[in-house]
């Protein structure tokens, strides 16, 4: 259990916690983002999440993950929004490449509303990348605010000599330590539109990803020629340079003309949910159906031990460490 919620399995880990899948006493999915015991007892760390909780509950809009439920109190620390039965953008590409066209389009016109919401709510993302960028039947879905300004932070210079974000899909100006304004957000949009129509960042990754964020011009050859255009105008180095968000509305679903003579109804356009993703969904649908449906235990003992030995070895544990826990029965 994490607060009142039952664990019924493991959706991802990362440097900071893990996230579960849960399930409440009336059978509401959930996606519960756990902290790491080590960082739970720092005391900076745990007002950095409460701040994560706050910008994520001040953000209403049907492109982004609600929040359910939190304790930044608790030992450890959790949030729990509701639980989005898609793959991220990341995964979608990696198993089965890049986007078409009109799904890259619909997707950019999700991710521009998710963006009006977060801003018009005073907050600034800051890590929008493919992983944080869930494909849900009806549009994409932006999650995860833990770097995220908001209030009289989003005012306020990161502290010198700290940078913080995904240096792919970072803006120049962040990279600066400058102040990461709504702007911002747009050229890390501009990245991920280019990554999801190639399979690849605009300014690649490893060395060199800053100086040439800061001072080259982004590779676009992969994309579309009708996206390009667009997509170098979010990319541009200096914040003024780049669109508003009702501005790249319009550009990516431009409105459409009546034609001068009748035509055949077109057929339907399959673009979203891609044919791939919608067959992620429907497992993963179909999964957690199968665990609200099931009588007593939500996972089998093998299933336990196998999450407690894998977040052990999150944890940094050796093999023999977790042998010896799972043996003692200590989870």
């Amino acid at each position: 259990m994490v607060g009142p919620y039952r664990i019924v399995g493991r959706l991802a880990s990362g440097g900071m916690g893990w996230v579960y899948l849960g399930r409440s006493a009336s059978g509401r999915a959930l996606a519960v983002k756990v902290v790491r015991p080590e960082f739970a007892a720092d005391a900076e760390f745990r007002l950095r999440f409460a701040r994560e909780v706050d910008a994520a509950r001040a953000v209403s809009g049907a492109f982004t993950a609600a929040v359910v439920d939190a304790d930044t109190q608790g030992d450890p620390p959790w949030l729990a929004t509701l639980y989005v039965p898609g793959p991220s953008l990341a995964e979608a590409v990696r198993a089965d490449g890049p986007l078409t066209e009109s799904a890259v389009r619909l997707m950019a016109a999700g991710l521009v509303e998710a963006l009006q919401a977060i801003h018009a709510a005073g907050v600034v993302h800051r890590d929008l990348k493919p992983a944080n960028v869930l494909l849900a039947e009806d549009g994409p879905r932006v999650i995860d605010f833990g770097i995220s300004l908001f209030g009289a932070a989003a005012n306020t210079i990161t502290q010198v000599g700290t940078v913080m974000g995904t240096p792919p899909f970072m803006s120049p100006e962040q990279f600066r330590g400058e102040v990461a304004k709504q702007a911002s957000d747009v050229f890390s949009l501009g990245a991920v539109l280019a990554f999801a129509a190639t399979g690849v960042a605009p300014f690649g990754s490893g060395v060199g990803v800053m100086y040439r964020i800061i001072h080259e011009r982004p590779a676009l050859d992969g994309v579309p020629e009708a996206l390009r255009p667009l997509l170098e105008r979010c990319l541009a180095k200096s914040p003024q340079d780049r669109p508003g968000l009702a501005e790249l509305l319009d550009d990516v679903l431009p409105r459409e003309t009546a034609p001068e003579a009748p035509e055949p109804e077109p057929a339907p356009d399959p673009a979203w949910p891609p044919p791939a993703v919608a067959e992620g969904i429907r497992v993963r649908t179909d999964d957690l159906n199968a665990r609200n449906h099931s009588r007593g235990s939500v996972m089998s003992v093998p299933s336990c031990l196998l999450l407690h030995a894998q977040t052990l070895l999150d944890a940094g544990l050796t093999d023999r460490m977790v042998a010896e826990a799972v043996g003692r029965g200590g989870f």
